[in-house]
C-alpha cells in the first residue's frame, strides 16, 4: 500500500443532520451535513410524512394543475369548435325548409 495517495481518515468525525442531531463516525471528511439521520427518519420513528427535500412533490403537483388546466381548455376548444362546425354544415332538408 502506497503511502501518499490515501485520504486522511478522522476518526472523529461530526455528522450533523438538519434536524439538530449531531453524532460521531470515520470519515475521510471532518464534518459531514446531512438531511435526514436515524433520529428523523420516518422508517425509524415510524412517523408517517413525505421527505421532499429537493421541491420533488410540489413539482409534480404543479405540473399535475398544468396539466388538468391543460385538458379542461382542449376540451373548451373542442367543444367550441364542434358547435361551430354544427352551425356551418345544414342538411339538405334544413336547406329545403329554408326555402
Amino acid at each position: 500500500m502506497k503511502l501518499s495517495i490515501h485520504p486522511r481518515f478522522y476518526e472523529d468525525a461530526q455528522v450533523n443532520c438538519s434536524c439538530g442531531h449531531t453524532f460521531t463516525t470515520g470519515s475521510t471528511k471532518k464534518t459531514i451535513t446531512v438531511e435526514v439521520c436515524y433520529k428523523c427518519h420516518p422508517f425509524y420513528t415510524g412517523e408517517q410524512r413525505y421527505l421532499d427535500t429537493k421541491g420533488r412533490v410540489e413539482t409534480f403537483q404543479r405540473k399535475q394543475t398544468l396539466a388538468n388546466q391543460y385538458q379542461h381548455q382542449l376540451a373548451s376548444k373542442k367543444s367550441k369548435k364542434e358547435k361551430k362546425q354544427e352551425k356551418q354544415t345544414k342538411s339538405l332538408k334544413d336547406l329545403l325548409q329554408e326555402i
